[in-house]
């Protein structure tokens, strides 16, 4: 690579209202392709100069703000949405479920302990930090349910420092262990120790970032200095580790994975036969192309695997001790044509006939939860679910029965924890959560299927007030298509209010994403990035070809990976859109491996230094696409300070870069929120944002939002 001088490092005349910014970066060539980069100085944040011209933004961005009509009511109606509360499924251990609680009204969930009927409060965030930036980022609690791993951040950092409780009093009996970031913690019986994953220090990684892992094996109440090393020396710093534990202590799983990579390589040991501290780690799955997780038992019997080896769309596997790679595993449960599977547990209690396995899927992104014989895999009971909507954290006893707890969720229903009984078949709400919200009336939810470029049947949820395209609306688009996530039905608060008052909000399931299986999302990763961008032009004609969205008056709508993809949409057709909205965006592909997350995002993007994956990059990075002339619409970028997964200099240049080029008459501004970062963040918080970014929509797409509050 080669430096050229700036082409122009004098103060460069801006746009009338935007502040000045020099053009002042260098022009490097890399690979042969000459590759400007004007405003490298804003990715400095420590920099006086990106200082004061962040500070000119905020000024900015708070005379925008200041334009759009109710946006206090609109802030209390996202507020009202939220303020039900919620919950996650328990986690039984010992007698008592441990789950996350958030209380109508209350800023942060609390981890809570259920037991002999009662719920009790073990850890309050607020009570830690009343200004509301430290969060709960994961917990664990022990086998025995007596003591619980808890790890908090603070300042949207995702910088966790781990603590143990005493379940019974909440005193903190064993920490702080710093150098975590939402770590894997398994236990070994007893609660005297337990395996987990802590980052080295600076001094001892090259380069001193301090990204190197290690898998160590941690003895209550003493030094973390102590901890003995497992696994992970000599190995990448992007390799990610997880560990898992069987309850009768066993059984040691440690998994290892380069950075976001949809493969797995698994490692076993039986801790019976060597020491905890000296594990004689031997290969269940290495160099195989598929993501497996293993779910441990008790026992020393055959390990449960859900696995994408042989079966892109997911299957449920027995390995038998020793086995050494998927040929010896034997499918319990095969991929069945049209779902993908996403969990399950395992019910063998006395009570039942015969073992099952608890399977949920998707079709088409809509979940599904099947009861299956678990010696044979044979269909034996549907679970009735209460929509079109979403299961997640399917959790079952560790020890055998015959219970089931699972969240349930859609895009006009609140979160809702169920508990399912295998013997008597009823499905019902768990009394630890809160009771369960009505569906938001005056909102209804289709699924269409639009055709990609290439012939590819696309799937896109569209929420509108009656369910068909009766007349051209104010609409936005939104969707993500990467890593493998899928776009599932879940509660949308934004979309609401926005829907009653006559608009309509699409959610586009595009490729790169999960939802039709790991083939999915190959097909729009690295070399076929172009479909996920493809996909969702498509989706974008088809709302307006079909009469959904008012021609002028299509937004769209993206955050983190989907900032990316909304930003590309902006770059690739400006003409086709209204107004914008990227938050937490990744923007310069040519760059990114160099902050925050990025180089562990190789395998989902290439790298620059590839000349060929390079090539793929700058083609399509939205930083680089920018043309000083276009008719750009109007543009709300919004970054939070904290963010250590997506650095907020993606924006910061590229709100520069817009401010600079375009000549249509939406403006450019950039949202700054300081102390949250990309990840959890309280109540107060999230209703402000979505209040800013639909009030922003429904500026420059005319939609009047009055009187939106939904019943």
């Amino acid at each position: 690579m080669t430096v050229s001088p700036p082409r122009d490092a004098r103060p460069t005349p801006a746009r009338p209202g935007y502040p000045a910014a020099p053009r002042s970066g260098p022009v490097e060539v890399i690979h042969g392709q000459p590759v400007a980069d004007p405003y490298r100085w804003l990715e400095d944040p420590a920099d006086p100069a990106t200082a004061a011209w962040g500070a000119a933004q905020d000024l900015l961005y708070a005379e925008e703000e200041a334009r759009w009509p109710d946006r206090e009511a609109l802030y209390g109606r996202m507020a009202a949405l939220l303020a039900g509360g919620g919950a996650r499924p328990p986690v039984p251990r010992g007698g008592r479920e441990f789950h996350l609680l958030r209380r109508p009204g209350h800023e942060l969930a609390v981890l809570a302990v259920r037991e002999d009927g009662r719920t009790r409060v073990l850890l309050d965030p607020l009570a830690a930090d009343p200004s509301g930036t430290t969060v709960l980022d994961a917990w664990e609690p022990s086998w025995e349910g007596g003591l619980v791993a808890v790890q908090l951040s603070s300042g949207g950092t995702e910088h966790s420092v781990l603590r143990v409780l005493d379940t019974a009093t909440g005193e903190v009996v064993d920490g702080p262990v710093d150098r975590v970031r939402r770590s894997p913690v398994a236990w070994l019986p007893g609660g005297r120790a337990f395996y987990y994953v802590r980052r080295l220090p600076p001094e001892e990684t090259p380069g001193g970032a301090g990204r190197h892992r290690r898998v160590y094996l941690h003895e209550v109440g003493t030094p973390a200095g102590r901890d003995a090393e497992i696994f992970g020396a000599g190995r990448p710093e992007t390799q990610y580790y997880t560990v898992a534990t069987s309850p009768d202590g066993r059984l040691l799983v440690v998994g290892a994975s380069e950075g976001t990579a949809p493969r797995t390589d698994l490692w076993t040991a039986d801790l019976t036969a060597s020491a905890p501290d000296r594990p004689a780690l031997r290969p269940l799955q290495h160099g195989t192309d598929a993501h497996t997780v293993v779910r441990p038992r008790p026992g020393g019997g055959p390990l449960l695997l859900r696995t994408t080896a042989g079966a892109p769309r997911g299957r449920i596997a027995a390995a038998p001790p020793g086995a050494t790679g998927p040929a010896h595993w034997r499918t319990l449960v095969d991929e069945r044509p049209g779902t993908v599977l996403q969990d399950f547990a395992v019910l063998d209690g006395p009570a039942l006939e015969r073992p099952l396995l608890a399977v949920v899927r998707t079709r088409h992104a809509v979940g599904e939860l099947t009861l299956h014989d678990a010696g044979t895999g044979a269909p034996a009971v549907t679970v009735p679910l209460p929509g079109q909507g979403t299961v997640t954290g399917l959790t079952a006893r560790q020890e055998p029965g015959h219970e089931l707890w699972f969240a349930y969720t859609d895009h006009i229903t609140p979160t809702v924890v169920l508990h399912y009984d295998a013997v008597s078949g009823q499905l019902r709400p768990w009394p630890g959560g809160p009771p369960p919200a009505a569906p938001v009336e005056g909102v209804r939810v289709t699924q269409e299927a639009v055709r990609s470029r290439d012939g590819t049947e696309v799937r896109m949820f569209v929420m509108s007030p009656e369910g068909r395209p009766d007349r051209p609306r104010p609409a936005v688009l939104t969707g993500y298509g990467g890593f493998g996530a899928s776009m599932t039905p879940g509660f949308t608060p934004q979309a609401l209010p926005w829907v009653r008052a006559g608009g309509v909000y699409a959610v586009a399931c595009v490729r790169g994403g999960g939802e039709e299986g790991e083939e999915w999302h190959r097909a729009g990763r690295r070399e076929h990035k172009h479909h996920t961008f493809e996909d969702f032009d498509a989706a974008a004609d088809h709302l307006l070809g079909a009469g959904w969205a008012a021609p002028g008056r299509l937004g769209v709508l993206g955050s983190s990976n989907g900032g990316l993809l909304a930003a590309t949409a902006l770059t690739r057709r400006p003409e086709t859109y209204a107004a914008v909205v990227c938050a937490a965006p990744l923007l310069d592909m040519v760059r990114y491996e160099l902050s925050g997350m990025g180089a562990s995002w190789r395998d989902e993007y290439g790298s620059a230094a590839d000349p060929a994956e390079f090539a793929r990059l700058l083609a399509y990075s939205p930083y680089h696409r920018v043309r000083e002339g276009a008719r750009y619409p109007a543009v709300l970028l919004a970054v939070f300070d904290g963010d250590t997964r997506v650095d907020p200099g993606h924006a910061r240049k590229m709100c520069a870069a817009l401010q600079w080029a375009g000549t249509g008459a939406g403006p450019v501004v950039l949202r700054t929120e300081r102390g949250v970062g990309h990840g959890t963040r309280g109540a107060s918080r999230s209703a402000r944002l979505y209040g800013d970014v639909m009030a922003f929509f429904a500026h420059h797409l005319g939609l009047d939002l009055t009187g939106s509050v939904p019943r």
